[in-house]
């Protein structure tokens, strides 16, 4: 698209991953194209979301979510959210997000599809390094699939968990480094099924359960929760589970 700004860099951006998923950004929204995956993956961790975050305070005398606005009165940042697919989501359930992304095109398309849908959305073509130094904090911030794509996980937490207010919460979903997740999340999504382009993922570039949770303490946040999420072949449908040797997430607090 004319007039769009170079991508935005910072400590943890890889350029090349920038890139790629830049180059996608025409078919984020085409639930038959190279994000059907995240499509399908999308309602499972809404629904975590919204049953983690709907029972938590709200600061500031702000109003707690009605029913079907569960997460009205918080303020949500989606890191790395690509065209906005987690982001819309959250904002149909009340949330006042606001959504980065280092590649200018993703944002640009989730700009037009949020306009389109009647949504307010705060999106923005920069980095968690960035919004860190103008020291903004939120609620919640989500670093969803965004972990193994990075360059320095700890870096990229711990500029994560300083966006955090007192009493917020940090969630991260990401791949684990097993064999299971090489077999699975490589070679059969990429290879075998062709759900995802070939390339879009480096095992060496997985994180552990252990790794995570290392970086998030050193963000002093306190881990709240953890969850696998599987996916059945029969119903062609993820769900949470406790196996976390390929998908999973991690919930942490930063205590008030």
């Amino acid at each position: 698209m004319p007039g769009l700004e170079e991508p935005q860099v910072g400590a943890s951006v890889d350029p090349e991953e920038v890139a790629r998923f830049d180059r996608l950004a025409a078919t984020w929204w085409d639930t038959q194209g190279p994000m059907k995956p995240l499509h399908r993956f999308n309602p499972v961790r809404v629904d975590y979301l919204k049953e983690l975050l709907a029972a938590r305070p709200r600061g500031d005398s702000r109003p707690t979510g009605q029913p079907d606005r569960p997460l009205e009165g918080l303020e949500i940042l989606d890191i790395g959210c690509g065209a906005g697919i987690l982001s819309e989501a959250l904002a149909k359930l009340g949330a006042e997000v606001t959504g980065i992304d280092p590649a200018p095109t993703n944002i640009a398309v989730a700009r037009l599809h949020a306009g389109e849908a009647g949504l307010t959305i705060d999106y923005r073509q920069t980095t968690a390094e960035a919004l860190a130094e103008e020291k903004r904090r939120y609620d919640v911030v989500l670093a969803m699939e965004v972990v193994e794509h990075v360059r320095d996980v700890k870096a990229f937490i711990a500029t994560a968990a300083s966006l955090v207010r007192p009493g917020g919460v940090l969630v991260a979903a990401t791949i684990n480094r097993t064999l299971k997740s090489y077999a699975l999340a490589i070679v059969g999504a990429e290879y075998v099924l062709r759900w995802l382009p070939r390339g879009t993922h480096d095992w060496e570039h997985f994180v552990t359960p252990r790794e995570l949770r290392l970086a998030l303490r050193a963000g002093s946040l306190k881990i709240l929760e953890e969850t696998g999420v599987t996916y059945s072949p029969l119903t062609g449908t993820w769900r949470r589970s406790r196996d976390l040797d390929v998908n999973y997430m991690i919930a942490a607090e930063r205590r008030a």
